[in-house]
């Protein structure tokens, strides 16, 4: 946004080739922060898109990202014929009344149009809706979207997690076209509200849920993908829990696909469950393959269980540890790895080609590799398999050991593409890079186009020369 702000009017042909529907299409008045915060963009940036730019470009526009504060101006500066998705960020109380009863000509304009919606609550504490509101926000929703096949309703934040529930209210609300939905819940009964045959289209169902208590509800979808994270939970969620809580509640299911991820505390006494434990309860599943992988992580006191069906679905796969199953995902673009033991160049091969159509990569570990220590106990260098990344566009190491840093800056281990976006806390960096003096380092830094360094530093010359085409620190 802030480079079509900066090039619209420089001269002609520049105006001419900005204003094509290739880089008008989805227009973002919002900005992430570092800490997931949304915050919208300057006012004078949005006052002359809606003056001078909106009223020129609109027929282009298909996608609009809003925060409440500026989003009437931004609604009102054009007629938006080809519209179809909206994200609406950091919805607070005040906002819910004029988003559902027609300012903005929400109602008029965007009623029949809008068929993917984004909605996100405020993750700053003094803002945070109750629960009453929140499950009014979502009533709300179908009322004046009635189009809607996708819908998208979260936090932010991850401190300050919003969830609906309807404890204290049965819902009214229905739709005959939404057919994926992904939403935050407080309990498991609140899941079951959700797939009673109100929403008679839905086909995919992406849920996080806190708690899990028994409930009589039936469920009447004939196909359901259903995608749930469990926090904090006292046992893992395994086949078991499958067939009593949703298959046995689905008498008319002919096709179910799953991803699964419950968290479990492991304070007080627990008996910790294999995988092969896990696996046998998923016998009597025989319409498709189902992969398991059960972790503990001594230091947090906590334990993860991912079960899905096979093949993968999901773009994202996120918490992969030492204990990956493998496989093949050409569906997935965003992964996350964690784990309290290190990772081996091995790991990081497997990865690769498990994944080749990835695009962000996030690794969290603070442990160093054992080949690391075993390379200078030996004083010897030894020869890797070049780890490839054909697709990859954005890094994330932020809360890694040195080594990991070094593992993916060597050029000679890792072969990064061009117009890398690299994520990283400085101390690990400098000490990778020497300093930033490594050669070895060299050629895949001068692939980065884009750096965020965590911490307070000095940007000096030799930073600079060091990412030669990164523009921005």
């Amino acid at each position: 946004m802030q480079v079509l702000h900066s090039l619209m009017g420089v001269n002609m042909r520049l105006s001419k080739i900005i204003r094509d529907p290739i880089f008008t299409d989805r227009l973002t008045f919002v900005k992430w922060s570092c800490n997931k915060f949304i915050d919208p963009l300057s006012d004078t940036i949005v006052d002359r898109f809606c003056r001078q730019i909106l009223p020129q470009i609109h027929h282009n526009v298909k996608w609009l990202d809003v925060e409440p504060l500026s989003m009437g101006p931004i609604f009102l500066a054009g007629k938006y014929p080809n519209l179809y998705g909206l994200g609406i960020y950091n919805i607070r109380e005040g906002i819910i009344q004029r988003l559902c009863h027609g300012e903005n000509r929400l109602t008029d304009i965007f009623k029949n149009q809008i068929s993917r919606l984004i909605i996100t609550i405020s993750g700053y504490e003094k803002k945070l809706l109750t629960e009453d509101e929140i499950t009014s926000v979502f009533t709300q929703i179908f009322n004046v979207f009635v189009n809607l096949r996708h819908l998208k309703l979260y936090s932010p934040s991850d401190v300050y997690v919003q969830q609906l529930s309807f404890e204290n209210k049965i819902p009214t609300f229905f739709s005959s076209t939404l057919m994926e939905l992904h939403v935050d819940l407080l309990t498991f009964t609140d899941c079951l509200y959700l797939l009673d045959g109100r929403f008679n289209k839905l086909t995919k169902f992406h849920v996080k849920i806190s708690m899990i208590f028994p409930s009589s509800l039936m469920i009447k979808n004939k196909k359901l993908a259903l995608y749930i994270t469990i926090d904090r939970h006292r046992i893992f969620i395994d086949g078991n829990d499958l067939k009593k809580n949703i298959i046995n509640r689905l008498p008319r299911l002919n096709k179910f696909v799953f991803n699964i991820q419950s968290i479990i505390s492991l304070e007080g006494e627990i008996h910790l469950l294999s995988n092969e434990e896990i696996k046998r309860t998923f016998t009597s599943f025989i319409d498709s393959g189902i992969i398991s992988c059960v972790d503990y992580f001594l230091k947090e006191k906590t334990g993860q269980c991912h079960v899905y069906s096979y093949p993968y679905t999901l773009k994202h796969y996120h918490n992969i540890t030492n204990n990956f199953p493998g496989g093949l995902f050409k569906c997935v673009r965003q992964i996350s790895l964690c784990d309290e033991r290190p990772f081996e160049h091995e790991f990081f091969l497997r990865i690769s080609q498990s994944f080749p159509l990835m695009k962000k990569l996030s690794v969290s570990n603070l442990k160093r590799p054992k080949y690391k220590q075993h390379r200078k106990l030996k004083n010897k260098n030894e020869d890797f398999s070049i780890i490839k990344y054909h697709h990859l566009t954005e890094l994330e190491l932020t809360i890694v050991h040195k080594d990991y840093v070094e593992l993916f800056l060597d050029h000679r281990r890792t072969c990064l593409p061009n117009n890398i976006f690299l994520i990283i806390d400085y101390r690990p960096l400098r000490k990778a890079t020497h300093n930033f003096n490594r050669e070895v380092m060299r050629i895949n830094c001068a692939k980065l186009i884009r750096l965020s360094i965590y911490d307070e530093f000095e940007i000096s010359q030799q930073l600079k020369n060091y990412f030669p085409h990164v523009t921005q620190f």
